[in-house]
């Protein structure tokens, strides 16, 4: 699909359902850094976690956010559109991204889905790590917080001159020149280890 610098996509016929589409990325990567640090400070306050079981966790959370993000971007947003719904489903979640990547207002999963999710993941993660939950979904949503606002850097600005300047090189070579390699967003780490590198980084 080749992409388009201006304009947008329309997913919906129903205005509201096509509004509720677009956010300003500055309200779920605020939104989600203060659960993240709620979820910290509950779990401390109320003893569920002790300050290096708390810092432990928010880190392993970060990692396992990373793991989630290239697997959802690799086979959910890339997920092959054999049948027309699946393609609708494919378009809806991350085609129309591909389309028009400089819409800086589809760059984030709508606030109200996400914290649908995040709720998902928390009783997941409950099952999984009991009372250090608290420290593992607040890194989880600190991370996605991250890639947010990676993403929104990478498709908004022109490449910067930090540490950031890779990222914004990695995830263009994935909308510009194949979308079959660079899955991760906020980290190269499961392209380098499940071998999607780009082939000149690798």
């Amino acid at each position: 699909m080749k992409p388009n610098h201006k304009g947008r996509a329309q997913l919906f016929e129903n205005p509201i359902l096509e509004k509720m589409t677009r956010t300003h990325i500055a309200l779920p990567i605020s939104i989600f850094i203060l659960i993240a640090i709620g979820m910290l400070y509950y779990g401390l306050v109320h003893s569920f976690i002790n300050l290096v079981q708390a810092i432990g966790f928010f880190f392993l959370g970060w990692i396992i956010f990373t793991l989630l993000e290239y697997l959802a971007h690799r086979y959910v947003f890339h997920m092959d559109t054999d049948t027309p719904f699946k393609a609708r489903v494919q378009y809806v979640f991350h085609g129309n991204h591909h389309e028009y990547p400089k819409d800086k207002k589809r760059l984030a999963m709508p606030p109200v889905v996400s914290i649908l999710y995040a709720t998902v993941f928390f009783f997941v993660f409950e099952l999984l790590f009991g009372k250090y939950v608290f420290g593992v979904v607040a890194g989880i949503l600190f991370g996605y917080a991250i890639y947010l606002f990676v993403h929104y850097v990478v498709h908004a600005y022109a490449p910067p001159k930090n540490f950031l300047k890779q990222l914004w090189i990695h995830h263009s070579i994935h909308h510009y020149k194949d979308s079959e390699v660079a899955y991760g967003v906020s980290s190269p780490l499961w392209d380098y280890i499940l071998g999607t590198m780009p082939k000149k980084s690798r």
